[in-house]
């Protein structure tokens, strides 16, 4: 019913920038929040950001003042800026959004996840 399509990953130097992408596609009524989560291998998911639709956002403490999300509603789409980007940033990044379909149906989508990897 809701599709979720991340983009913008890839590999960048340590002190690099990437921004990420996630748009939303489907069944949607309305989309409550967008958050962006990262996997490292070995590690649980965790949370890196997250936006909700009225704008109030909150960042984990590890990316705070280096990543900055952002969300366009009518194009149901949210955005992941990432600077002064680490080696410890390297993970999977997966986008989730808590959408009211038209059924009204409230559901929690993921997308597959984009690879980030900072290397020299």
């Amino acid at each position: 019913q809701v599709q979720l399509v991340e983009s913008g990953g890839g590999l960048v130097q340590p002190g690099g920038s990437l921004r990420l992408s996630c748009a939303a596609s489907g069944s949607i009524r309305s989309i409550y929040t967008m958050s962006w989560y990262r996997q490292a291998p070995g590690k649980q998911r965790e949370l890196v950001a997250i936006i909700t639709r009225g704008d109030s956002v909150n960042y984990a403490d590890s990316v705070k003042g280096r990543f900055t999300i952002s969300r366009d509603n009518a194009k149901n789409t949210v955005y992941l800026q990432m600077n002064s980007l680490k080696p410890e940033d390297t993970a999977v990044y997966y986008c989730n959004a808590v959408v009211q379909t038209t059924s009204l149906v409230q559901l929690s989508s993921w997308g597959q996840g984009t690879q980030v990897t900072v290397s020299s």
